[in-house]
């Protein structure tokens, strides 16, 4: 179920004048925290005399945000790379110890609902960059503090954030990875299958981004057991395939304890983008 969006306008927003949105920003507003904390300071935002604003705003109040700026404009918070991000302001500090972040599950619940959306709408893969990746041309999910002085000199989200934790629940389950576009599914499928000819996914464009051919070189490297003994990838391979009583390939009867979790682990990876084998 999508998050409830109650809308409180704000005037502080532009054009993004053409670009295209590569990054799920996260900030910590260092304000009030709790429920009602979000509305407060949508009522910030929707001054013009504040001259800043974030599209959303999350606090701990379960299943609904708070929007201030609409997707297709740029949100006034992160200097620079506003043209490029879509922006919330989580009622919190960036101090928060990991502790006290624990404190507060249903603020951690909704802004991984929320990343899940974003990623979604934009077509963006749910993964945390670096500094680097940040200010340069990456794709996913970052902090205010990882745009440098570009993104205006900030430090916030906080060392303390639950990165890892935050980013699994917006990863949620599944046999495909949220946040990727449906034609990238179809097309690594289509590429798996060979790519013939009169089959091309529709919805895939004629110039692949860049992003979904590092998808599927991910997903190419998992598959072809990279590292792995030839022994325990044809094992692997028999195992996806159901484990055919006539077909065991000669591997040891006890199989050794390190095969068990490469297997878990490139199915795992295999069904996330929808595959099969």
């Amino acid at each position: 179920m999508s998050l409830a969006r109650q809308w409180i306008g704000s005037p502080n927003y532009s054009s993004r004048s053409g670009a295209g949105v590569r990054l799920i920003v996260l900030h910590t507003a260092e304000g009030g925290v709790g429920p009602g904390a979000a509305v407060d300071l949508g009522h910030y935002f929707a001054s013009a005399s504040s001259g800043v604003a974030s599209h959303v705003c999350i606090d701990d109040t379960p299943d609904r945000i708070v929007e201030c700026v609409k997707r297709p404009n740029s949100a006034w918070t992160q200097a620079g790379a506003n043209p490029v991000s879509v922006s919330v302001e989580l009622c919190a500090k960036a101090g928060w110890s990991a502790a006290q972040w624990d404190d507060h599950p249903v603020l951690l619940e909704t802004v991984a609902r929320w990343i899940a959306e974003e990623a979604a709408y934009f077509g963006l893969p749910i993964k945390r960059l670096s500094d680097g990746e940040s200010q340069g041309s990456g794709r996913g999910v970052t902090d205010h503090d990882a745009l440098g002085s570009w993104g205006g000199g900030h430090w916030d989200v906080g060392e303390s954030f639950p990165w890892s934790r935050v980013l699994d629940m917006a990863k949620g389950g599944g046999d495909e990875v949220p946040g990727l576009p449906q034609w990238v599914h179809d097309w690594t499928r289509w590429l798996r299958d060979g790519s013939p000819d009169g089959e091309r996914p529709a919805g895939a464009p004629d110039k692949i981004p860049e992003w979904a051919w590092d998808e599927w070189a991910a997903i190419e490297t998992t598959g072809q057991g990279w590292g792995m003994t030839v022994d325990e990838r044809d094992w692997i391979d028999w195992r996806a395939e159901g484990a055919p009583d006539d077909s065991r390939p000669d591997v040891p009867d006890k199989i050794p304890d390190r095969w068990w979790p490469d297997n878990d682990y490139v199915i795992g990876r295999v069904n996330e983008a929808g595959l099969g084998r």
